[in-house]
């Protein structure tokens, strides 16, 4: 007996819809356009009309061409149209600029729209380019995206009434994560404030907020009397094929938590700062941990010195530099900063910082959250 053909329906999907999904290629619907060329020539440092290259596409221009050949460019050759979608063909391929009807213009080659029918809204192509696989780029070093890698890629679409129910779908959780993300900004902003608020330099002899309970004046000092470092040799672990659970292999960049090992060499002596001898990146440690890389120096708090508010210290100060080398003791350790002579003082200050840090880090869990819900629907909702 023939077995049925498999119907092209996704895994997750919104009721009331039950027709096939249909196979196309994005050529089917349409035509890969451009604006006309602009020479350098033709480009303003400043001006009414931004010209966006493939360097300044998603930011701010630096370049601009006057009104007249604007609207002469706009009327005479292709032009995108409110809600299209503006691809990068160079670069960083396939990042995507929703075009919203403002007076702007755009480098002919590096970025391009489809110009397609009405049998695809561009509510669905939204959600759909971020999930797309060009063709002809998967397993190759392409540093471009023709023409024909856009027409000749794959799609499979509902009719228009589900592309709108997918599309706006995935356009509130766009939404949301965006609205997330300019509070965790705020919340940032918030915290980079009362760093300046709250501590002091070696310039500025009190700090422009002071709880009314502490009124001594700041001790001037340096990090060398106020911390202890002891070298990483006896936590670095020799395996880095890491594990998913177990202790935490730490860093002092961005990553923080390389993975996790069951090695027993774990440093377990309460707080620590980790610190990058190299890039002076640092980072609060109030769990056991072991680390990868010999240049972390591991440093703790001398007595009646809070280490939390030594690390608002290390975050608030700016070093300089001396290249590829290693800054602690040639840098960091003579450094003059200003503390509270109180420890009841420097943990209330502390403590500022620590509630603020809290809801930094709640919010980038619901960001984290929302963009894991919607890489899911992502997978599922779509074939």
């Amino acid at each position: 007996m023939d077995k049925k053909p498999e119907r092209l329906m996704p895994e997750v999907r919104f009721k009331g819809f039950t027709d096939d999904w249909e196979q196309h290629k994005l050529g089917d619907f349409g035509n890969v356009q451009m604006n006309k060329r602009i020479f350098k020539s033709q480009t303003l440092d400043s001006g009414d009309v931004p010209f966006y290259k493939i360097g300044t596409f998603g930011k701010k221009a630096d370049a601009y061409i006057s009104s007249e050949l604007y609207e002469e460019y706009r009327n005479k050759y292709p032009y995108p149209k409110d809600g299209d979608l503006l691809i990068s063909a160079s670069g960083s391929i396939g990042k995507i600029v929703e075009y919203k009807g403002q007076r702007a213009y755009y480098q002919d080659s590096n970025i391009v729209w489809l110009d397609h029918d009405n049998r695809i809204l561009n509510l669905f192509l939204k959600a759909f380019f971020q999930i797309v696989k060009w063709n002809g780029t998967e397993g190759s070093t392409i540093k471009r995206l023709y023409n024909k890698n856009i027409l000749n890629t794959e799609i499979i679409l509902p009719k228009i009434k589900e592309q709108t129910a997918v599309g706006k779908l995935i356009e509130k959780f766009d939404y949301l994560i965006t609205l997330q993300q300019r509070k965790l900004e705020q919340l940032k902003q918030l915290k980079k404030a009362m760093l300046q608020y709250l501590l002091t330099t070696e310039k500025k002899s009190d700090p422009l907020i002071r709880n009314k309970n502490y009124n001594n004046k700041w001790d001037t000092t340096t990090f060398s009397k106020l911390l202890n470092y002891e070298r990483p040799e006896n936590y670095i672990v020799t395996n880095t094929n890491y594990r998913k659970n177990g202790i935490p292999v730490l860093t002092a960049n961005k990553s923080f938590i390389l993975g996790y090992t069951n090695e027993p060499n774990v440093y377990n002596k309460g707080e620590a700062i980790i610190f990058d001898d190299f890039t002076l990146e640092n980072k609060f440690v109030n769990f056991p941990f072991m680390i990868k890389s010999s240049a972390i120096k591991i440093l703790t708090s001398k007595v009646n010195y809070s280490l939390y508010f030594i690390f608002q210290l290390l975050q608030h100060t700016k070093f300089i530099k001396e290249g590829h080398a290693r800054h602690y003791i040639s840098v960091v350790q003579k450094q003059i900063v200003k503390i509270p002579p109180s420890y009841e003082e420097q943990e209330s200050i502390s403590d500022t910082f620590s509630r603020i840090q809290s809801l930094i880090k709640l919010q980038q869990n619901k960001i984290d959250q929302y963009t894991t819900l919607k890489k899911y629907l992502l997978q599922k909702m779509f074939i």
